[in-house]
Formats: structure tokens, C-alpha cells, sequence
């Protein structure tokens, strides 16, 4: 059996390992169009920041080492130019010798992964304005800052790439700004956890232009400015664009074979395509969503490293099938971990499912250990079901931690109900003996008991302020008078008691407190006495950081820039 691979990294180069320890006498071979058959993508902005100091570290395999313990071809700066499903042959042309010509195959696997989204706007092409998604890439960055020493970068888009690159250039001393169409960076989060992020990202003196597209580039005093539809130009020493990724799937279009979502790869389970014994894996690719079963493109290299092991395994004569992505991911920013698994609340509404939610803002360690960091969780699950749909975390601690145990109840099916059943490995060092992913647990069932109701963020602004309801802060008075939402009258929690006969047992009752923790002991103790309670979920810790958040960022808006 001969099997050809186009396109290395994580799909292709996983495929062709797993298809040698199946097959000790299948002929492998892999083109890659690049000079790097097996690279760390998710590593090149931290090489240009200097955190990864020698390139070779970011090369995972070279084709000599692919030959020597696989017996794998791998061949380098050769691009598939065209497959031929009828004859079961590609075009290859070397770009070095400038040389064509075919190979034949019996099975084929595409592996082209997607290309950096380059609009039509002017200004596109400038020896300034790049892109990042390649080694090669990488290097002319990096080598562009070393010979220039530029003092500004403006970078577009406000995915995982551009906050991370942010954070590395800013390693550097340089001037970063970021512009992003939509009023908040990382999709993956809903806007009130990116809220965290933005704060994190102001902290560190990156500005953040949010809500504005970007129309073109011009040059302009040795730099470049970056046009934006509503308001003034930024400028920058150079530009790099990040504003998402598109499949890279023009081979499988010409060659007739089908496309789903965004011009992606259609494949079923068995990563096969609508062409016999072609497969296609990785950015390419359209698969389900895990959680809502709708058609998605996720752009992730575990996904990919998966895809690639059920293709080899099927065109090995197996039968491995994908299950489909949750879209589990993580980001460093800075000094803050970002952590998100499953579908936030936003996509779940846009999917068509009702959904409820919990926040909470628990200790990383146990609260007597010194050094815990607080971290934010959001949990979001189907109303009347509870079956767990996503989560998100924000934090500098032990966030990695929750997200993966989370992310594994979704694969498992439990309900965000049985997160309290866990049994989650304890030590004060490292967690509370109830683990914030218990606390979560604990939450939505009394949720569901109806031990608790809850209010939210989107509600406090519609809450009456005419005595029709009574809005109380549980919170200590020093807290409260360090800032407090307007119309609700402070009562720490441990003087409450003392206060009822002045609460009119008729109005519903809206508490708020620090976390969320004493504004439900609070209400159980209302409830205790026949008032009708809601707890605020998140907290005023959760409120500040949100509405201070959409503070800057509309200011910023309005003045076209966040400095």
C-alpha cells in the first residue's frame, strides 16, 4: 500500500507515524510546501518574544529524523498542485528546481490545514503588514524586528495568535495595540469573562481598540497606518495581521470533492472525504461540535493530532470514528491563565438551547494556605436538564486544572449536577478539600432543588428602584463603601438577622455580596423567614469588572482608540 500525505504539522505528520506502526511495509510519503515538515505552531510567537531562544526547538520532527525511526519520505518545499481522484495521482512541483511532476497513490490524506484570513483591503501586501502562521513566518518577523528595531506594532484580530504575539512584543519594550471588529477579544469566552482578559491585557499597557474594522493600511512616516471605519487611524512601526484563519481547501475544490462550513473539507466520522480512498484531517476540515452536534471548523492542534490517528487507523483497514470537538483551549496571558471548554452562553442561545449558568470566584489553594489566587468560572448548562454545556475560567492559579476536569465531565456526559460527586485529589498546596469544580456542582444543585433562585448582570439595571423591591448588599460597610451599585442598601450578612422586622416580607428580595457566598447564606436566612430571595451570581467582584469593562471599552470606542 502506498499512502500520500499532503501538508505535515499535527494532522499529517501524526498520520504518517500511526500508519507506520500499523503497516511496517506500507510506502509512505508526506509533501509539505513549507521548509518544516513537523513544527510547533502554538510556540512561534513566544520564539519571537525570546521566550523560545533556539528555532531548531520549535522543529518537532525533520525529514531526516522521520526517514531514520519511520521510514517515513518527507519532502520539503514540494507542493501538491493538483490531485487527479480518477488516475489516483497528485502533481507535485518542487519549488526549489521548479520541477513537476505526479505521484500515484493508493490511499491519499489531505492535510493542508488553513491559511491566515487576508481581506481584500489596500494597503494588503506592504513589505510591513504580515502575517503569522509558519516557521517562515516567524523568522521574517523576527528578523524584520532585529534589523529595524521597530518601537509599535498594530496587530489585527483578537484571537489566540494576536494575544499572544501582544504579550511577546511587549516582551520586547514595543507599543502594542490590537483592533478587533467585534467589543472583545477571544471568541471562545462570553463578553463578561473576556472582561478579565481586557483588564489583563490594559494591565500590561497593550491597548485594546475594540469594535472597529480595520478598512486598509497606508504607509505614512516609515511606518504603517491602519485605517479604521469609524474612527482614526492607529499607527505602527509594523502590522501584523491575526484576524482568523480560512481551510485551506482549494486542492480539494478543484479536484471536485465536497465542502461544508466556511469552503472546509467535508469528511464523515471515518475522516473520509466524498472521494474514494481520499481522507482529509485537521484546520482543513469540517466536523461536529461535540455539544450541540452542529456543523463547526475548529482550528486547534488536538482536534487535528486526533483526526490524523482515526485516518491512519481506517486506512489501515481499522475502524476509528471522531466524535467531534468540544473546542477545548487554553491561553497564557501574561501573568493570567484563560481557560474554555464545550460552548459558551452566547453560542449555546445562538444554537437554540435554553440555557442557565453559574459564577463563581473560588480560591486556587485552600483559603488558610498562603498564596491561593482567586480564580472567575462561569458554568453553563441546559435548563431542566443540566446536562453541562461549557465552561470558562479566568484566573493565575490552577486553572489549567479545572478546565481539563471539566472538560472531561462534558466528554463524559454528567451533568453539571454531578460536578459536586467528583472525587478530586486534595491537598492544601493545591486545592480546597471542596474543589471549585464541587463548589460548581454544589451551586447548580441547589439550583435545582430550589434552594436557591437566582438574578443576573443583565438584570440589575431593570431592577425597580421604587420600594416595589428590596435590593440589599450583604457585604461589610467598608466594602460597600469602597463602591456598591446604586439603589441597594447595605446589611452585612452577620447583621441581618438583627434588621429583618425593618424588610417588608411581601417584596421580593435581590441580594448581592462580595463572591456570591454571603449573598446565599443571606438568602437562606430570608428564605428561613418567608421572604422571596435571589441571589446575584458572580458577585459584585464579577459586576465591577464587567461594567468597568464596557466603560473603557465604549469610551475607548467613542474616542477611536483605548490609550
Amino acid at each position: 500500500m502506498k499512502v500520500v500525505i499532503v501538508g505535515g504539522v499535527a494532522g499529517g505528520a501524526t498520520a504518517a507515524a500511526r500508519i507506520r506502526r500499523l503497516d511496517e511495509q506500507a510506502e509512505i510519503v508526506v509533501f509539505e510546501r513549507s521548509g518544516y515538515v513537523s513544527y510547533a505552531n502554538c510556540g512561534l510567537p513566544y520564539y519571537i518574544g525570546g521566550t523560545i531562544g533556539d528555532p531548531e526547538a520549535l522543529t518537532l520532527q525533520t525529514p531526516e529524523s522521520f526517514l531514520s525511526r519511520f521510514q517515513v519520505t518527507m519532502k520539503v518545499r514540494h507542493e501538491v498542485t493538483a490531485i487527479h481522484p480518477e488516475r489516483k495521482c497528485v502533481t507535485v512541483r518542487d519549488l526549489e528546481s521548479g520541477r513537476e511532476f505526479e505521484e500515484s497513490y493508493d490511499k491519499l490524506l489531505l492535510s493542508p490545514g488553513a491559511k491566515p484570513t487576508q481581506p481584500r483591503l489596500p494597503g494588503m501586501g506592504m513589505e510591513k503588514v504580515f502575517t503569522l502562521r509558519t516557521v517562515e513566518d516567524t523568522l521574517r518577523i523576527k528578523e524584520y524586528i532585529n534589523q529595524n528595531r521597530p518601537r509599535s506594532a498594530v496587530l489585527a484580530g483578537g484571537g489566540f495568535i494576536s494575544l499572544e504575539l501582544a504579550e511577546n512584543l511587549r516582551e520586547l519594550g514595543m507599543e502594542v495595540t490590537i483592533v478587533q471588529q467585534l467589543k472583545q477579544l477571544m471568541n471562545p469566552f462570553d463578553l463578561d469573562m473576556a472582561a478579565f482578559i481586557h483588564a489583563e491585557m490594559r494591565r500590561n499597557g497593550v491597548n485594546l481598540a475594540l469594535g472597529h474594522a480595520v478598512e486598509g493600511f497606508e504607509e505614512k512616516d516609515g511606518g504603517v497606518d491602519v485605517l479604521l471605519k469609524e474612527g482614526a487611524p492607529i499607527h505602527g512601526d509594523m502590522v501584523v495581521l491575526a484576524i482568523g484563519v480560512t481551510p485551506d481547501s482549494h486542492l480539494a475544490q478543484e479536484a471536485g470533492l465536497a465542502l461544508g462550513l466556511k469552503g472546509s473539507i467535508l469528511v464523515n466520522d471515518r475522516m473520509e472525504t466524498s472521494a474514494p480512498d481520499i481522507y482529509a484531517v485537521g484546520d482543513a476540515v469540517q466536523v461536529k461540535h461535540f455539544v450541540t452536534g452542529e456543523d463547526a471548523v475548529i482550528a486547534l492542534a488536538g482536534p487535528a493530532n486526533k483526526q490524523g490517528r482515526i485516518a491512519a487507523d481506517n486506512i489501515c483497514g481499522g475502524d476509528s470514528r471522531y466524535q467531534g470537538s468540544q473546542a477545548s483551549s487554553v491561553i497564557k496571558v501574561f501573568g493570567m491563565t484563560a481557560a474554555a471548554t464545550g460552548v459558551n452562553e452566547t453560542a449555546a442561545k445562538r444554537a437554540g438551547l435554553e440555557v442557565d449558568k453559574v459564577i463563581l470566584s473560588p480560591m486556587s489553594r485552600a483559603g488558610y494556605y498562603p498564596g491561593g489566587k482567586l480564580m472567575t468560572m462561569k458554568v453553563v448548562f441546559e435548563k431542566g436538564s443540566y446536562r453541562l454545556l461549557g465552561a470558562q475560567i479566568v484566573g493565575y492559579e490552577g486553572v489549567d486544572k479545572r478546565i481539563d476536569v471539566l472538560a472531561t465531565a462534558l466528554r463524559a456526559g454528567m451533568s453539571a449536577i454531578q460536578l459536586k460527586d467528583l472525587d478530586l485529589a486534595y491537598a492544601p498546596p493545591y486545592s480546597s478539600a471542596k474543589d471549585p469544580v464541587n463548589m460548581a456542582g454544589f451551586m447548580v444543585e441547589n439550583l435545582a432543588k430550589g434552594v436557591v433562585k437566582q438574578f443576573y448582570l443583565e438584570d440589575v439595571d431593570a431592577l425597580p428602584r421604587d420600594g416595589s423591591v428590596t435590593l440589599l448588599d450583604a457585604r461589610t460597610v467598608m466594602e460597600h463603601s469602597q463602591g456598591n451599585i446604586p439603589g441597594f442598601r447595605n446589611i452585612p450578612v452577620d447583621e441581618l438577622r438583627e434588621h429583618l422586622d425593618e424588610l417588608d416580607p411581601s417584596k421580593p428580595v435581590y441580594v448581592i455580596c462580595q463572591s456570591g457566598l454571603r449573598s446565599y447564606i443571606a438568602t437562606r436566612i430570608l428564605a428561613g423567614r418567608g421572604f422571596d430571595c435571589y441571589n446575584f451570581t458572580g458577585g459584585f467582584r464579577f459586576y465591577d469588572a464587567v461594567t468597568h469593562d464596557r466603560a473603557l471599552t465604549e469610551q475607548a470606542f467613542a474616542c477611536g482608540m483605548d490609550k
